[in-house]
């Protein structure tokens, strides 16, 4: 359906969710094109769920607690039912004025997929730092050729989630998870603006779970579908250097040598072993991904109640 899904996570800014769908709405409504504004509710403790009853049109999710803001994402984009879907944060720091420049660019450069790049962020010291070194070890690790892959302003088209379940913090990875399944990905420099209210939600455990799913998004995206190419290859070097101590073994032993206080034949049995179960933990990995990729995966959060308020 052709039109324009806005998609936004909010947690705890009950200050913030009425002044942003106002410049949403005011946004869109000069879009030649159908639009729909969805508020995800992540488990806010404060007065969220009291603020955005009155605001229209919405279409407003609540989750049954905080499960993250990635699964938040994935709600909303699941309940999308337009062919482009712009998700930002709802803390008003990305500026709904830009949804009109990323529309223009996805078409411009037929991309499927356009993600917004904070040149010149509004931020902390602190969290310019972090997010400048998450940005260079994601740039070596995953490789996907994006600035700024923490911005949440994004454009994607609809089809690029026909497939794709979100977890953990891997909100921030999805360009590169579309790029390793083909889609065209491109980037475009937005407005970023200083939070005027509520209390920012980023602290260290987010950078650390963030670092953790960087991991597993390479792991994807080089082994995803042939993990025993990592582990097999691995269980074959690792019994090939127990077969090298293992004929270390089997020369002193034919020189006569006493070899109850040496490392060799220990060494030879440890190796050995690990090799085995490397290539065993291969092939099980390879039988594990072919059940993935043929089964349906559950998601990883539970919804309590869908709004659809269209009305005055």
């Amino acid at each position: 359906m052709n039109g324009v899904s806005v998609v936004v996570p909010v947690f705890n800014e009950e200050d913030n969710v009425e002044e942003l769908h106002k410049e949403i709405k005011q946004v869109c409504e000069t879009l030649p094109y159908n639009y729909e504004i969805i508020f995800i509710d992540d488990g806010s403790k404060d007065k969220t769920h009291e603020k955005v009853k009155g605001l229209y049109p919405l279409k407003y999710i609540r989750l049954r607690r905080n499960f993250g803001q990635t699964a938040a994402m994935d709600a909303g984009i699941k309940n999308a039912q337009y062919d482009y879907i712009i998700t930002m944060d709802g803390d008003r720091q990305n500026d709904p004025s830009d949804i009109p420049k990323l529309i223009s660019y996805l078409e411009e450069h037929d991309l499927d997929v356009v993600s917004g790049w904070r040149k010149n962020r509004k931020d902390t010291v602190m969290k310019k730092f972090t997010s400048r070194g998450a940005n260079i070890l994601r740039g070596l690790i995953v490789k996907d050729n994006i600035h700024d892959s923490g911005c949440s302003l994004k454009i994607y088209k609809k089809e690029c989630f026909e497939y794709i379940n979100l977890y953990g913090e891997m909100h921030r990875f999805i360009p590169a998870l579309l790029e390793i399944k083909g889609f065209s990905v491109g980037e475009t420099v937005v407005n970023h603006r200083p939070r005027t209210a509520g209390v920012t939600k980023y602290n260290w455990k987010r950078t650390f779970k963030g670092f953790v799913d960087m991991i597993s998004v390479w792991f994807w995206h080089k082994f995803s579908v042939r993990p025993l190419h990592l582990l097999g290859s691995a269980g074959i070097v690792t019994l090939g250097v127990g077969a090298l101590f293992a004929i270390w073994t089997v020369i002193l032993f034919c020189k006569g040598e006493d070899l109850s206080d040496n490392f060799q034949p220990t060494l030879t049995i440890f190796f050995c072993i690990a090799g085995m179960q490397l290539f065993v933990f291969g092939l099980l990995g390879d039988m594990l991904s072919k059940i993935y990729y043929g089964s349906r995966i559950d998601n990883s959060y539970s919804i309590k109640e869908i709004i659809e308020n269209n009305n005055k």
